[in-house]
């Protein structure tokens, strides 16, 4: 049974987080884990008030974030009522990176879904600034992250943007494969260069172990030029292939740390307009993959 964990601040980005993973899932058994997190401003001195109306402060925001949560699942059963899926709720006083990654750890989450949500004007940026600070700490699970007003599309068709210089190893590509069959989509393998020209003896080495790890699931190459900027590139070609959801790996010099490092008038070109699943580097710490945890991860 999958275990997924799901952010929430009761907001309707939050729900419609919710909603999308309800709707990816709704053919699987999984336990979804809603999240909120409160840090209650502590009063530093006697002349702050810790009470307001006779009840604690910390009390309060506490109260608030468990009766929210219960709240939210009593909207999910409403809205979707299905048997496939329970669920748990977890209040906590710290902060949402520390937290997701510390149950991340101790439940053995297979997904992390969270919604997605920038500033405005210049400001702008592909991601909210939680959903980033999630994604480069979240070490052990892929997160997937959900725009704020993306309506749920099967996806069937799956960009994976790779510059095929690092060697990916097959636990870190399940995530993205076992997706891919459990909705019978093409995996469209984009490499994005900033000058067209041949691939070294490395990167067509890479390729070639990509393709071995694909052979069977249908997918095809693309080399595309850069276009200002490489979240530009990726939003032009996902637009162009009608692509409903795009998958990297987030590791040291990749697409993902490319596109955090942007500049910000760079990155204001880039929407976010479709789901964004990234799969974190496994590195050497024999991480096992969800599949060869359940032996069929989504399954």
């Amino acid at each position: 049974m999958q275990k997924i964990l799901i952010p929430t601040d009761f907001s309707e980005n939050a729900w419609n987080a919710i909603s999308y993973a309800m709707h990816l899932f709704s053919n699987r058994k999984c336990t979804f884990y809603f999240l909120n997190t409160y840090t209650p401003v502590i009063p530093s001195s006697r002349f702050m008030a810790n009470m307001v109306d006779g009840v604690r402060i910390v009390d309060a925001v506490r109260d608030a974030s468990e009766k929210g949560l219960q709240q939210t699942v009593e909207r999910v059963k409403k809205e979707f009522n299905n048997s496939n899926h329970s669920f748990e709720t977890i209040s906590s006083f710290n902060l949402l990176v520390e937290e997701v990654k510390d149950i991340v750890e101790e439940l053995g989450i297979h997904l992390v879904i969270t919604g997605t949500k920038g500033a405005s004007g210049i400001d702008e940026v592909f991601m909210g600034s939680n959903t980033v600070r999630i994604i480069k700490n979240t070490k052990r699970c892929p997160v997937l992250a959900i725009p704020q007003h993306f309506d749920f599309i099967t996806p069937s068709e799956i960009a994976f943007a790779t510059d095929f210089n690092r060697f990916y190893s097959s636990s870190e590509l399940q995530p993205l494969l076992d997706l891919a069959d459990m909705f019978k989509a093409t995996i469209r393998i984009v490499h994005v260069q900033y000058k067209l020209k041949a691939l070294s003896e490395l990167q067509q080495f890479n390729l070639n172990m990509l393709r071995r790890y694909m052979k069977d699931t249908e997918h095809y190459v693309h080399t595309v030029s850069e276009l200002n900027s490489v979240s530009h590139t990726l939003e032009m070609f996902s637009e162009e292939l009608d692509i409903h959801l795009l998958a990297m790996l987030n590791y040291q010099h990749s697409y993902m740390e490319k596109m955090t490092r942007e500049p910000i008038v760079k990155r204001t070109a880039f929407h976010t307009q479709i789901p964004l699943f990234v799969i974190p580097e496994l590195g050497m710490n024999g991480i096992a993959s969800p599949v060869e945890e359940e032996n069929a991860v989504y399954n």
